[in-house]
């Protein structure tokens, strides 16, 4: 018979508070150009040898949201290189780091072809090049903070996890989702007994249709052989959550999606290879290149603009004259699914589905999970629990950034565990993170064969 829960006790394993507000930083942005959430520092121990030194490969988005961190706490982390070929990436992240010439370098080979210099290396290449400098920095005795996906080849992410468990040296995928507090306080109730038995869950990820546009259709991630399937480029952090959340491996799974709207036969009469060409559908494309980037100046985190505000409308006009993100949507090389459904069945019979979607207004992600004594309804923000036996509805809420608050937080914990040799101080080592990996590797291969079963 399941524990009972009186309402003190229930308010007690929630911890919940209407209208929490996490503290911001004041300047720190992420990719979407929302303020930074400051994390707890309550379990924060002194680090026994002064600040984590570490070495940046690939100076672009996420580069700078965790190098961030050093601007803000110095004390805790010091950047002191930088491998990036773009340059001037790799110029304004020396200069914010006060990086050395000596210690910039074109290539992340380079960094490799010194002695270790540093306790660290932070990987945000783009994903195809994570493998090459994650088993290079482990053979020659870093800890590494690793961008996901761990690697787009099954392989490559096995072979990662065996040389990091032969080296002793901590891996730390950055799964920022398991540090959110929305995320750790849900695992906490799922896990508390607050519910009864944990029966199901769903959860949903609405990507929002112009950052399908702009990442999957246009962008970095639009062709899943040069770069990482979906499931995985988007998606590991929800299925790394999912895993996490019901604390139990997964026994099957089976999957479908496919690219049902950005290809050539959906091109609307009158459209032209790019938005600059003279579209005749330009002006009523909710896709429109000229829309998005140069007159609304939104998602332009992948474009490297001049510090003078006034040269960007020109630069951005060259972006899209030139570059991926001013060709038709409907035009491009791109085979990312902008739908996906998966249907999982865990260890402990607990049974889950997970909904990517494309064409949504809004983003950030929604959860519903189902126990025998009550249910939660959260949409990564806020939470109601219900209790079935009294009927009493409780609310936690907290205001959060897109990733819930996990981005400094994650770093924050890969110092602590690094600097007090812990791994136990991190959620996210590699070894607790490969199976969202190997659920996505499944999952692309049944929705390629038409949603046959993976049996894990």
């Amino acid at each position: 018979m399941s524990k009972h829960f009186s309402r003190r006790d229930v308010l007690k394993t929630l911890g919940l508070s209407m209208g929490a507000v996490l503290p911001l930083s004041a300047w720190a942005e992420n990719e979407f150009g929302e303020r930074l959430i400051i994390p707890s520092f309550e379990n924060k121990r002194p680090l026994p040898k002064g600040p984590l030194t570490a070495i940046t490969c690939g100076a672009g988005n996420r580069g700078n949201v965790y190098g961030n961190y050093a601007v803000q706490y110095p004390e805790e982390l010091d950047i002191i290189g930088v491998a990036e070929p773009i340059a001037i990436r790799n110029e304004r992240y020396a200069e914010k780091h006060s990086i050395p010439k000596k210690n910039r370098f074109d290539t992340w080979e380079r960094v490799f072809e010194r002695p270790k210099f540093a306790d660290a290396i932070i990987i945000t290449t783009p994903d195809d090049l994570h493998y090459g400098p994650c088993m290079k920095a482990l053979e020659m005795g870093y800890h590494v903070l690793l961008e996901k996906p761990i690697s787009p080849s099954e392989q490559e992410c096995r072979d990662i996890l065996a040389l990091a468990e032969r080296s002793g040296k901590i891996v730390a995928v950055c799964h920022v989702l398991r540090y959110a507090p929305y995320f750790e306080k849900l695992r906490e109730i799922m896990q508390s007994g607050v519910l009864g038995k944990v029966v199901s869950m769903q959860h949903f990820e609405p990507i929002q249709h112009v950052h399908m546009s702009h990442s999957f259709v246009r962008g970095n991630w639009h062709n899943s052989v040069d770069t990482a399937p979906i499931i995985l480029a988007k998606s590991c952090h929800d299925l790394d959550m999912m895993r996490w959340l019901v604390g139990s491996p997964v026994k099957s799974l089976n999957a479908f999606g496919d690219v049902s709207w950005f290809k050539t036969e959906n091109a609307p009469e009158g459209s032209t290879a790019r938005c600059t060409d003279g579209c005749a559908a330009e002006a009523n494309c909710p896709y429109s290149a000229l829309k998005i980037y140069h007159r609304d100046r939104t998602w332009l985190h992948h474009f490297d603009l001049p510090e003078d505000k006034e040269l960007h409308g020109e630069a951005i006009m060259t972006y899209l004259r030139e570059s991926n993100y001013g060709r038709c949507v409907y035009r491009m090389e791109n085979d990312q699914p902008d739908h996906y459904t998966m249907n999982i069945l865990f260890e402990n019979g607990v049974t889950a589905s997970f909904n990517m979607e494309a064409f949504t207004s809004y983003h950030g992600r929604r959860t519903r999970v189902m126990g025998s004594m009550g249910d939660v309804v959260g949409d990564m923000t806020s939470f109601t629990h219900t209790d079935f036996r009294t009927g009493e509805k409780t609310v936690w809420e907290q205001k959060t950034d897109g990733h819930g608050g996990g981005d400094w937080k994650l770093v924050s914990d890969f110092i602590q565990a690094v600097g007090h040799e812990d791994p136990s101080l991190l959620t996210s080592t590699i070894g607790a993170s490969i199976e969202s990996h190997i659920m996505g590797f499944a999952a692309e291969k049944s929705r390629l064969q038409g949603g046959e079963l993976a049996v894990m």
